[in-house]
């Protein structure tokens, strides 16, 4: 199968998550590499499962299309890193990881969905700004950068309990 014919793939039921596993971070780690100019390292996907944070895959049949790491805070689950395969953008597959990251949330009791954002990546802020995100902040100097460092925006989506029920 080759990467452009999820595009043509209508049924959700061609699309699933599974849990992240060694035997993908080949994949993984080459969509990362090709997405961000200072990407996660192997060693930061290896970490975030050895933490037992949610580490989720997903593929349209058997090819990798993204993922999502998602850590719990408390009363916030926070989005570490949410990634859709560059020929697979624009097809509401962020949406789906976003989704799969509420109903986690729910199920443990969270009260919203926190995010960063670099201020350069405009086309994600309008992503997550449609899909209920409000701005809360700035980090200074989160990102590393070509020059020096980039703050983030940190953004959050509350969550209506009456939703989860």
């Amino acid at each position: 199968m080759q990467p452009d014919d999820c595009a043509a793939i209508a049924a959700v039921e061609r699309l699933s998550l599974v849990q992240m596993s060694m035997a993908a971070l080949d994949d993984v780690v080459r969509i990362e590499n090709h997405t961000y100019p200072f990407p996660w390292s192997r060693q930061n996907f290896i970490d975030s499962m050895a933490a037992g944070y949610t580490c989720t895959l997903l593929r349209c049949d058997e090819l990798l299309a993204g993922y999502v790491v998602l850590m719990n805070a408390v009363d916030d689950l926070h989005i570490l890193n949410i990634t859709v395969e560059s020929s697979q953008r624009g097809r509401g597959l962020s949406k789906r990881l976003l989704s799969h990251a509420e109903g986690i949330a729910r199920q443990a009791g969270c009260t919203a969905l926190l995010l960063e954002v670099r201020p350069s990546n405009a086309h994600a802020r309008s992503v997550y700004e449609h899909l209920g995100f409000v701005r809360i902040g700035i980090r200074r100097d989160y990102y590393p950068a070509e020059r020096g460092r980039e703050d983030a925006v940190v953004m959050r989506k509350a969550l209506d309990r009456e939703q989860g029920t």
